[in-house]
């Protein structure tokens, strides 16, 4: 692999995250004349279904996104052993569940300016016809002061008026809409917006906002809404976003067209 990449001017060099069939390795780039992230999928290793649907989605979706709060796809590689390199821009200051960790619940108005990014990220995606299906804070990757969004492994095409709806469960539980985690028909783009709750809890609270090793009570939990601890005095316009981003019932969540005009972002 490193014999394919050196001749396609890449210089490999440490594993900085690594999937069930993939690895991420930062690499230098001759071309580009800096560092980049390598994301090396082997096909041999993948299941059938991966193989045959996922991938090449993720394929077409990452090459037609272009947009600032989106890590950009420089090109992609397939080796003659069936192992697939994506070259993206490379974020080097983590994702924002370790910058959370590292620093504790955030202030408000540091936690409005991530949001507003990823806010602008998902608008984006929603209105090029795609749904992430996958949001989560490891999946949302900082450089400097800027959020980039990564990981459309699971994303899915949808005609920007479509009403077609899902059955695939996808993404990660913590983060998983109430519709997702009973396996009923639904609107992935009101997924993705549940999924924006649950990170935006996370920047306030540092922790995530249900317990997901029991399912059924998480399930009873999400139907009940989600109290934000008392100390952390939110404003009750964030309450308000909260509350909204978190409805357990998808006919009445926002999309995010809705989410982008709240007071709690607009007012900053």
């Amino acid at each position: 692999m490193e014999g394919f990449l050196l001749a396609n001017g890449y210089q490999l060099g440490r594993t900085i995250g690594e999937g069930m069939y993939s690895k991420v390795k930062e690499a230098f780039s001759q071309k580009h004349q800096k560092k980049v992230a390598i994301k090396i999928i082997d096909k041999n290793k993948g299941p059938e279904e991966f193989i045959r649907r996922f991938l090449p989605r993720e394929l077409q979706i990452i090459t037609r996104l272009n947009h600032k709060n989106i890590i950009r796809v420089h090109e992609t590689l397939e080796s003659a052993e069936g192992k697939i390199c994506l070259v993206m821009e490379l974020a080097e200051d983590g994702d924002i569940f370790d910058y959370v960790v590292r620093e504790g619940p955030l202030p408000e108005p540091s936690a409005r300016t991530l949001f507003c990014q990823l806010v602008e990220a998902i608008q984006y995606c929603h209105n090029s016809g795609v749904a992430h299906r996958d949001l989560k804070c490891e999946n949302a990757l900082l450089q400097g002061h800027t959020l980039k969004l990564t990981d459309f492994g699971f994303a899915k095409l949808l005609p920007r008026d479509s009403r077609e709806l899902s059955w695939t469960f996808c993404g990660s539980t913590a983060y998983a809409a109430p519709e997702v985690l009973q396996g009923v028909p639904h609107d992935s783009r009101k997924g993705d917006v549940w999924s924006m709750g649950v990170i935006l809890y996370v920047l306030l609270c540092a922790h995530p906002p249900f317990d997901d090793t029991d399912i059924p009570n998480m399930l009873h939990q999400q139907q009940k809404g989600v109290p934000v601890p008392r100390h952390l005095e939110i404003s009750k316009e964030c309450q308000n976003l909260l509350k909204m981003l978190l409805e357990p019932d998808m006919t009445l969540r926002p999309s995010i067209e809705g989410v982008s005009r709240h007071p709690w972002l607009t007012n900053a």
